[in-house]
């Protein structure tokens, strides 16, 4: 895994535990506001053609709702991200680079 290796490689130079814990929420949470932004846009260009052509109606964005996806979005992104990371921390870099060879 490329996110264990960074880690690893992390800790080697020196990082600690919360060190490499911050970079690696900082790392999920643009990830996550990239998906849910790209996400948020298709759906938006989505909508808009659906009403335009279909439904022949105007088109009203709300932002609220929109808000709310975004926030999902990112929390959830976040949130399973350190969850499938949290055994990389406690381990030592030489087990890990064992493990992978």
């Amino acid at each position: 895994y490329q996110r264990a290796e960074e880690s690893v490689l992390l800790k080697t130079l020196g990082a600690s535990k919360r060190t490499v814990q911050k970079i690696t929420t900082v790392e999920y949470l643009f990830l996550g506001a990239f998906a849910a932004i790209t996400g948020l846009l298709l759906a938006l260009i989505a909508a808009w053609s659906l009403s335009y052509f279909v439904f022949e109606g105007p088109f009203v964005v709300a932002p609220i709702p929109l808000l709310i996806g975004f926030a999902a979005s990112v929390a959830v992104t976040v949130g399973i991200g350190l969850w499938n990371s949290r055994g990389l921390y406690d381990r030592p870099p030489l087990d890990v680079l064992r493990a992978e060879t």
